[in-house]
């Protein structure tokens, strides 16, 4: 029985290098939403997606709300247009269906949070019986959630565009994979519950650190809802703390490991140790917008780095171990 001819693929470096430049922006993006968050400027302007009725609203470089504000839907509009413009590049010039499959699902998530994030805005004086959250205030939690896992999605796309992952075939080992998927369904479990315990006030929830409370304990003595995310959350960050050092010695162990994901497993640890770090120092501060900001933004960069290397560690499972080496579909 002959053997089916294997589909290749050529490296296209103007597609892939706007993919990647994608990939990168998509933090401006989150960084500023954290910064709106943290400083509690979501509601600077009642209206959208005009600001005050204007895409250059009076005084938004004045005032920090404002400008916070108005820079998120700014970064979100351009993000917005790169997701466009990707997703129409995969789609005349991709020969992979699975990848421009990826670009349409990065184009529907930006629509959706588009709309999500208005209605945000729209809906946030319509209360909620039984929830001291309004509707508006309420959609802040699936936008977040969901903002992660449009990372994770423009990761894929940029990493699958590169030109080690199309001429390279590093087979690593199922541990690697196995640890990857743990890995990366417990950093996005991690990131769904900083969500719901930010958007629900309970950052300063237990107010001490490493304790749960003044007196040196390690269990919370009172509980309510608030306590109770907030402990999981601390409870999760050790979880991670365990399960991302195992990650990072397996990848370094396999003898498969090239010396790009030797380094990214070294940059995982340091910024698990680092978003450690920034942890306790939101509650030192008092949950001051600086730290609180760079909190958030090294949780979706931890969530990236360990997404990319789970990504890569399953290249010949979602690629196939041929070499790849004709034109591109046009």
């Amino acid at each position: 029985m002959p053997t089916p001819e294997r589909r290749t693929v050529t490296h296209q470096p103007a597609l892939a290098l706007f993919a990647g430049i994608g990939s990168v922006w998509v933090f401006v993006l989150v960084t500023l939403g954290a910064f709106t968050t943290s400083i509690g400027a979501g509601m600077a302007f009642p209206d959208w997606p005009l600001s005050n009725g204007s895409i250059n609203p009076e005084g938004w470089l004045r005032d920090i709300s404002m400008f916070a504000e108005h820079s998120h839907r700014l970064t979100g509009a351009i993000m917005g247009m790169i997701s466009v413009g990707m997703a129409f590049w995969l789609w005349r010039r991709e020969s992979r269906a699975w990848v421009r499959r990826l670009g349409w699902w990065a184009l529907a998530i930006v629509v959706i949070q588009g709309i999500i994030g208005g209605k945000r805005v729209l809906l946030d004086s319509l209360e909620v019986p039984g929830f001291h959250m309004t509707l508006g205030q309420m959609l802040r939690i699936p936008h977040g959630i969901l903002a992660q896992v449009y990372v994770c999605l423009l990761i894929a796309i940029a990493v699958a565009l590169s030109r080690s992952w199309i001429e390279r075939s590093a087979p690593l080992g199922a541990r690697v994979r196995r640890w990857g998927v743990i890995c990366t369904a417990l950093v996005l479990g991690q990131l769904v519950i900083a969500a719901t315990m930010r958007h629900n006030a309970a950052g300063l929830a237990i107010y001490t650190f490493p304790y749960s409370t003044p007196e040196g304990h390690w269990l919370p003595q009172q509980w309510d809802f608030r306590v109770a995310i907030h402990f999981a959350h601390r409870v999760m960050a050790v979880v991670l703390a365990v399960a991302l050092s195992v990650f990072v010695w397996v990848i370094r162990r396999d003898p498969a490991a090239t010396l790009s994901l030797r380094a990214g497993a070294s940059s995982l640890l340091t910024l698990l140790v680092l978003q450690i770090l920034l942890g306790a120092m939101v509650i030192f501060t008092r949950r001051s917008a600086e730290m609180t900001t760079a909190h958030v933004v090294v949780g979706a960069l931890t969530l990236a780095a360990t997404f990319w290397l789970t990504w890569a560690a399953h290249r010949d499972a979602i690629e196939g171990p041929a070499p790849l080496a004709t034109p591109s579909r046009t």
